[in-house]
């Protein structure tokens, strides 16, 4: 059985030898770095960040400014203050902490990345490298159910855990002491998989066939080509739809409103009811998107560079 460096090797010779890598490479670098591209980027790039600039400026004003005078006048209103993130810390609701609502956060997001991802990497491979009948439907199917409203499936879903089931299969009672983070795990995991499944089978799809049956020559199984194979080479891909799904479940609302409930709350429930029943406390809400907004960014900072990769993988092979 050949070795992961020898499969990278024979994959990167093939795909010189069909002259598509290269040009590819060279094509999509001549078209992110022209002129026209810079200066589109620094335009969208500034809007963007004029209202996050503005939030963080009214996050270090005190409540008074901020309901008198715009953020923009913060040089000549001068007034700088931290009480706003002491008071969201010691915010609490429902006996939940800003602290505690932090890392629930962790506890739902890190699993609801983590399991739809190795469900639509396996069921990625089998659609490109696995022979059954009916793989094309059954993956037209899949990824119509991208066009589903997930709302459409909220109510449905809410019958199945109030009884304690899913599909007939008591899933939630094998999780009672953590029945309310199993209620969000699996509706992100159903909400993520097609577009899961369909973003990673369009990558390992493209994986040179002549690697493939090399290895199948050699003796070995799916098993063997999937791990010592198809994983390794479709790191780009994972990675990349792991930051994106990351970003989603963690600055969630919606899915948090109708499944996460009492002291399984993430963070994001509790920053809408943060501001009051009236709206009066927004001045809070700056400070806590802030204290919200430091993980997704360490998180893109960070991993950026496999995110980046992930996203042009598909365009550099011939």
């Amino acid at each position: 059985m050949a070795t992961t460096e020898e499969v990278v090797a024979t994959t990167q010779a093939v795909t010189t030898a069909k002259g598509g890598s290269r040009p590819a490479l060279g094509d999509a670098k001549r078209r992110l770095t022209s002129p026209w591209a810079t200066i589109a980027a620094i335009i969208i790039a500034a809007i963007w960040t004029i209202p996050t600039f503005g939030i963080l400026v009214s996050s270090f004003r005190p409540r008074v400014e901020i309901q008198t005078t715009g953020w923009w006048t913060a040089l000549q209103n001068w007034g700088w203050t931290t009480e706003n993130y002491v008071e969201a810390l010691n915010t609490s609701t429902g006996g939940l902490s800003l602290l505690g609502a932090f890392v629930n956060s962790f506890a739902i997001t890190l699993p609801a990345a983590i399991i739809p991802l190795i469900l639509a990497t396996l069921a990625a491979y089998g659609f490109a490298w696995m022979e059954f009948r009916g793989r094309n439907l059954l993956f037209v199917l899949v990824f119509a159910l991208q066009i589903v409203p997930i709302q459409m499936a909220f109510i449905p879903l809410l019958q199945l855990f109030a009884r304690g089931e899913l599909f007939g299969f008591p899933i939630i009672e094998a999780f009672s002491d953590q029945a309310g983070y199993a209620q969000v795990w699996i509706a992100h995991t159903i909400f993520g998989l097609p577009l899961a499944i369909f973003l990673l089978h369009n990558f390992i799809a493209q994986i040179p066939g002549d690697v493939i049956e090399a290895a199948r020559v050699d003796g070995a199984g799916h098993g063997q080509i999937f791990f010592r194979i198809v994983l390794p080479l479709s790191m780009p891909a994972i990675a990349s739809f792991a930051i994106f799904q990351f970003l989603w479940v963690w600055n969630d609302l919606l899915v948090a409103l109708i499944f996460a409930d009492g002291n399984v709350a993430p963070i994001t429930k509790l920053l809408a009811q943060m501001v009051g029943q009236r709206g009066e406390d927004w001045h809070l809400l700056t400070a806590g998107a802030f204290i919200a907004i430091i993980v997704p960014l360490l998180v893109f900072l960070f991993l950026q560079r496999y995110f980046v990769r992930g996203l042009l993988a598909g365009s550099a092979k011939g």
